[in-house]
């Protein structure tokens, strides 16, 4: 961040907690393709779903003082591209595609399992996420009927669509095309509040005042565009934090500085997530 730039953050969150999940990568830690009722073919919307629960059933709260954003630079992309071969093929047009290519849609079947009443988004962004959805986050807060924002990314593997659109979007730069597995799909989800709200750790922009910009790190920034690898690093940093205190320097187009309250952590460390699931790369 150059001098002058607004920070991402106007205020610090806390981290209630981090989920992440990812399917046919070929990494060690891929889980099965969790089941959701009206959901087919594709990875999106059930790992949006799995990150989702488990941060909401890890720490569960009121519904109605809940909101939820959703990042995706293309969205479900393995849908659109089914629907879109059925089109081209002659077959009948199936509304259950048409239904699940929009993100809107998961938000709402998880709205209805865990009773949240509040906003609920679905943004695509091309610049990086985790400052897209903290800075969106940070600014849901300031609802006083709000108390908690659960933020999320979805990113789904490679695809001829994904390819091409993924080229024109960087076609005066030299960003690489997502080298995934078509029938790979990753998510990650965060679970924030003000600070003093049980979160046993808080996050804010590393240039505002009272930060440690020294803080420990060990995680490179991506400058991959609308790549959703800094929650996955966001989510290890979280862990670590848990484990270990101290603080930890989150880099990235917007660096943020990740702080352990040890009163909160004495509450929560012992049912932290002893295994890191490393970010994808």
């Amino acid at each position: 961040m150059t001098t002058g730039e607004k920070s991402p953050l106007r205020a610090p969150l806390g981290i209630l907690a981090t989920a992440t999940a990812t399917h046919g990568t070929g990494r060690d830690d891929d889980i099965p393709l969790p089941r959701l009722p009206g959901f087919v073919e594709s990875a999106f919307s059930p790992l949006a779903y799995e990150v989702s629960r488990q941060c909401l059933t890890e720490r569960p709260g009121d519904g109605s003082r809940t909101a939820v954003a959703l990042a995706s630079l293309l969205g479900d992309t393995t849908t659109a591209d089914l629907a879109s071969r059925r089109m081209v093929s002659g077959k009948v047009h199936n509304p259950l595609l048409f239904m699940q290519a929009t993100p809107n849609s998961v938000l709402g079947h998880t709205s209805r399992e865990f009773q949240i009443t509040g906003q609920m988004f679905s943004i695509s962004t091309f610049d990086d996420p985790v400052t897209e959805l903290l800075a969106m986050a940070d600014l849901l807060l300031e609802d006083p009927e709000l108390d908690r924002v659960l933020v999320l990314g979805v990113e789904l593997g490679g695809s001829e669509r994904l390819a091409a659109i993924h080229r024109e979007l960087t076609a005066d730069g030299d960003s690489p095309v997502p080298d995934l597995p078509a029938s790979a799909g990753l998510a990650a989800a965060v679970l924030l509040s003000r600070p003093g709200a049980g979160a046993p750790v808080t996050i804010r922009s590393a240039e505002t005042p009272g930060t440690d910009t020294e803080a420990d790190t060990d995680v490179e920034a991506v400058d991959r565009p609308g790549s959703i690898q800094g929650l996955f690093d966001l989510a290890a940093a979280h862990r670590r934090l848990l484990r270990e205190g101290r603080n930890l320097l989150l880099p990235g187009p917007a660096a943020f500085v990740l702080t352990t309250d040890t009163a909160d952590t004495a509450d929560t460390a012992d049912t932290a997530d002893d295994t890191e699931t490393h970010a994808h790369q």
